[in-house]
């Protein structure tokens, strides 16, 4: 044997050995946009740490939320990273199911999260999850639709106003409908929107005895609003459009307004995916009267570990560099700054080329300030949560319920039929799970 057979069969042998040593995290993620360019950009986390391969797993939103939580609650332990909410991670904490991230690394600056985003991912004072990008809700429009039809936006308009201006900007021979909004059903996809409708017409879930509250005029009102606005003004098969499919339908200019989460801005103001990208302005949630309850909107997609996954350390590598600054920095390097994943940094708010390159900054953060998850409804009530109730239950019961509100939307069945078997199966599963505590 050379000297140089020797050799190469040596790093031959190094090289096996160190692909045998190699860990591969499961990360569980969304099929946003923001997670989607994430996976893009990860020859940069595997520069940085070459004994770390990623395998993942890319769902759509309620497909997610289901596998997620039936792995995580039967201890199956098929993922390393999960991609949850902000519902999720106070409950599922509290159950000892996550792990703490207490090894995020000397640069990873926890305290320029955001404080209502880090309070609702933290436990006993500790965070057991890290935000990938935070939301509330806002109104995004067509500028010119409005121009043509002699509307002005307010900064913070009622329903009212939404409601004329959705139908007269609707031209249903042009495949231009005034008003794009969550019909798919979910208790994250239909009811994130419903429910915050429903907290600015002054509605709640609850009574302060946990009591269901379909019965409601304000229910009544809310709900008839809303499936009116759609049958008026809506798009064809609005009953199976989510945050996905309304995105879609803007970006190619057929939704004068759309209503919903805040992030995303980025997507139709980007030239290179919007054709109304210059087109496009923003507001507040509407507001019904003079009760200026914005909706309460406030959400984060979060990367949190598993207690049952084995290779905490390398998990807790990769949450890191998804979400600390420098992230933000190589999205703005590879994509620009208005496509900074937002809602997440007080630094980045403080940014003056994000400022400058995301037209929408000041509004996402306005939304956010105005959201309110302590106090949602108008009315008191013994939860928390904003546009979701913050109780193990309401995943299984708000999904039941969307799936009503879905039906009345495609015209299945009425707005009161809708309302009243959505207090029959509430009040049969919060009775059977024990509530009024």
């Amino acid at each position: 044997m050379t000297f140089k057979t020797f050799l190469l069969g040596a790093c031959s042998v190094l090289a096996f050995a160190g692909m045998a040593s190699a860990e591969t995290l499961t990360i569980a993620t969304v099929n946003n946009g923001d997670m989607v360019r994430m996976q893009k950009l990860t020859d940069d986390f595997k520069a940085k740490n070459p004994g770390i391969d990623l395998e993942w797993v890319t769902l759509e939103e309620n497909v997610l939320r289901q596998k997620v939580t039936t792995d995580i609650a039967t201890k199956g332990g098929q993922y390393d990273v999960l991609t949850i909410g902000n519902y999720e991670v106070p409950i599922w904490a509290k159950q000892g199911w996550l792990l703490p991230l207490d090894n995020l690394g000397d640069k990873y600056d926890a305290k320029d999260l955001l404080p209502a985003i880090s309070a609702a991912l933290t436990v006993d004072n500790k965070l057991y999850a890290v935000p990938f990008y935070g939301e509330s809700a806002m109104i995004m429009y067509r500028t010119d639709l409005f121009e043509k039809a002699g509307l002005k936006m307010p900064d913070a308009p009622t329903w009212d106003f939404i409601a004329d201006a959705a139908k007269k900007i609707t031209d249903k021979d042009k495949e231009v409908y005034g008003m794009c909004l969550r019909g798919k059903a979910g208790w994250g996809e239909n009811m994130a929107f419903v429910t915050a409708l429903d907290n600015s017409f002054g509605g709640r879930w609850f009574d302060e005895n946990w009591k269901p509250q379909f019965d409601s005029p304000e229910w009544k009102e809310a709900l008839g609003f809303y499936v009116n606005l759609m049958k008026e003004a809506g798009p064809p098969g609005a009953s199976s459009n989510g945050f996905n499919e309304n995105l879609a339908l803007f970006q190619t200019g057929k939704c004068g307004m759309w209503i919903d989460a805040t992030v995303a801005a980025s997507f139709v103001s980007n030239p290179k995916e919007s054709k109304v990208a210059d087109k496009v302005g923003y507001a507040l949630f509407p507001t019904k009267g003079e009760m200026k309850n914005h909706g309460n909107w406030l959400w984060s997609w979060n990367l949190a570990i598993p207690a049952t996954s084995t290779k905490a350390e390398a998990a807790q590598k990769f949450v890191a560099w998804a979400t600390d600054k420098a992230y933000g920095e190589l999205v703005a390097s590879k994509e620009g700054w208005a496509n900074v994943p937002p809602g997440t940094r007080t630094s980045l708010y403080e940014n003056a080329d994000y400022q400058k390159a995301a037209p929408f900054a000041a509004k996402t953060l306005d939304a956010m300030k105005a959201a309110d998850t302590q106090k949602p409804t108008v009315k008191p009530v013994p939860y928390t949560g904003g546009q979701f109730v913050a109780i193990p239950e309401f995943q299984g019961i708000g999904t039941a319920v969307g799936q009503q509100f879905s039906a009345a939307v495609a015209g299945q069945i009425s707005v009161d039929q809708a309302l009243q078997s959505a207090q029959q199966l509430t009040t049969r599963e919060m009775t059977k799970a024990g509530y009024p505590k």
